[in-house]
């Protein structure tokens, strides 16, 4: 069970940390992008931000969701903090896609508004992160819902 909690955690931390640098590699690959002529460009301008995403960031969630599965049934734990946790998580996977969008638009040179999404969408991996990380430290006697129960 151990070894299933620290490859979890493990997982975590290689996951968060590719998807709060994609946005300012994403965001560097446009700023460079705008400074040199679209003849000197070089063909794969974004290949480490699609490197990194499909290579690390991608493999990193999937063992962190199937580990936190897996911690999940083991423990059989079902209090509404996790149920909390688990909807962030959701908002976690779902930056991760927007990020992947990111990148094929910043590899076709047709990202127009990439500064602000990656922006935005930094800020909102933060508080997504943050959030997680209280619900699990802390985890707060939160009430179900009167339909939940």
């Amino acid at each position: 069970m151990l070894w299933l909690l620290v490859l979890h955690i493990v997982a975590l931390l290689c996951w968060a940390a590719a998807l709060l640098y994609l946005p300012a590699l994403i965001a560097a690959v446009e700023t460079g992008r705008a400074q040199i002529s679209e003849a000197e460009a070089p063909l794969h301008h974004a290949s480490l931000a699609r490197f990194i995403h499909t290579h690390v960031a991608t493999p990193a969630a999937l063992v962190a969701i199937m580990s936190g599965t897996g911690i999940f049934l083991l423990e059989r734990t079902a209090e509404v903090w996790l149920v909390a946790k688990l909807t962030l998580v959701t908002g976690i996977v779902l930056c991760h896609a927007l990020t992947g969008v990111l990148i094929l638009h910043a590899g076709r040179g047709t990202a127009g508004w990439t500064r602000l999404w990656t922006w935005l969408l930094a800020v909102t991996l933060c508080l997504l992160m943050a959030t997680v990380l209280w619900l699990v430290l802390a985890k707060p006697p939160l009430e179900a819902p009167q339909w939940a129960q």
